[in-house]
């Protein structure tokens, strides 16, 4: 009865918003109060009932248990312009305003929470619920917004729903498996002087919300390799999305925007007492998705929203993340956590990156667990990840500069109760 309870919030959470954010490009730098306390590094080591987003079989490992948190997150985003020519613009070249611009709506709250039970020495199972990073920025419509259009941004959203089944096949080895139900949202407005270069310049801006089922899934192991050292992988495959029809376009393949792959890689060392040092590796293969990884140039007349047509021109990431977790006392737990990531935005897609400017790469973390009575536990994370910027040439305005920037900062607090 307690999953079906779940189950039946997951289903009801797809209706209710969910934070969308940059950190590593549009991932999160983790999932769950816990692990993002440790920045993510968690693939070796798993301790609560949301450790599927990260590696299904962490969840072997938990025991029963429920976990339910809140995000608020804070990203501050901006973009400069400098240069330009001092006459008429010619022909054929699209300048946009100088100066600097910052994006509103500067914070978010993003829920998590799942459960574990389980079935016997050997099996588990339990579902897992929780929010990717997607895209967002808001700009005023001031001097005619970025793009001449007026209030300008987009806005993607994306939830996960994680059923997951844990076997054991020896006492401290674990596989994993967990097929993915994935719900995303997307908006834009204020591109409509792109609409020259779209195949579908009715369905490139201004068309409100739409929103798209997809599925995939996630597989991993994680155990005992010797007396203080854990063990973890884990990948999760494309998740393949229905198209959103409103902006086909915008997006490359009639308004495709799949869900990139994954991979996981972890270590975990407790050779010091009440200590733990978790080192994880994560990739996620941005250029595999047409609408995200295609360069924007060249951007010809009617090619948005074709088969391969211009995207945001993210390259692949490669993150480094390195946690430390000290049990001070049976009841106190400590953490701490930093992870770099090379940004995905190059040069010389500056231009469309205004709108997803995800150019993040250090997060330092810091958390906590404190257990009470009755199996309850409370647990909070802090994360800051300062100011990057990338600069580059507008590619459809020769002699000008646009730098992108922003840093972020977020807390979080869940429950869990051992049950």
């Amino acid at each position: 009865m307690r999953l079906k309870t779940v189950l039946a919030i997951a289903t009801a959470s797809v209706m209710l918003p969910t934070a969308a954010f940059a950190t590593n490009g549009y991932f999160s730098h983790g999932y769950g109060t816990i692990n993002k306390g440790m920045a993510g590094a968690g693939t070796a080591l798993s301790q609560d009932s949301i450790a599927a987003a990260t590696n299904p079989a962490g969840m072997a490992f938990v025991g029963d248990r429920i976990d339910g948190g809140l995000e608020l997150f804070s990203p501050r985003r901006e973009y400069s312009v400098e240069g330009g020519p001092s006459g008429q613009p010619p022909q054929g070249t699209f300048y946009l305003q100088p100066g600097t611009y910052k994006s509103d709506s500067n914070v978010f709250a993003i829920p998590h929470f799942g459960i574990n039970h389980q079935l016997d020495d050997r099996n588990t199972v339990g579902v897992s619920v929780f929010a990717n990073g997607g895209m967002n920025t808001d700009y005023s419509g001031e001097k005619g917004g970025p793009f001449y259009g007026g209030d300008t941004g987009v806005n993607l959203e994306q939830l996960f729903i994680a059923p997951t089944w844990t076997w054991k096949f020896s006492d401290n080895q674990a596989f994993g498996f967990s097929p993915v139900i994935a719900y995303q949202r997307f908006e834009a407005k204020g591109l409509q002087k792109f609409a020259p270069f779209s195949s579908d310049p009715d369905a490139l801006s201004n068309n409100g919300t739409d929103d798209a089922w997809g599925y995939g899934f996630q597989i991993g192991w994680q155990g005992q390799i010797t007396e203080h050292l854990r063990g973890g992988l884990s990948w999760r495959n494309i998740l393949e999305m229905n198209e959103f029809d409103k902006y086909r376009g915008l997006f490359a393949e009639q308004g495709d925007f799949d869900i990139p792959q994954m991979f996981n890689a972890g270590l975990a060392w407790s050779g010091i007492e009440d200590h733990w040092i978790v080192l994880d590796v994560q990739r996620i293969e941005y250029s595999d998705i047409n609408s995200v990884g295609n360069p924007m140039m060249p951007l010809k007349p009617g090619s948005l929203g074709t088969d391969q047509g211009p995207g945001f021109g993210w390259n692949d990431m490669t993150i480094v993340k390195l946690g430390w977790q000290w049990q001070q006392t049976p009841a106190q737990a400590w953490r701490a956590g930093v992870s770099y990531g090379e940004q995905p935005i190059s040069e010389d897609n500056v231009l469309f990156n205004v709108l997803a400017p995800g150019v993040q790469e250090w997060h330092f973390t810091g958390g906590f667990t404190r257990t009470l009575n009755n199996g309850l536990e409370v647990s909070g994370m802090a994360f800051y990840s300062p100011e990057k910027s990338v600069k580059g040439e507008n590619p459809l305005g020769p002699g000008q500069d646009i730098e992108l920037s922003m840093h972020q900062f977020g807390v979080s607090a869940s429950l869990g109760w051992r049950y």
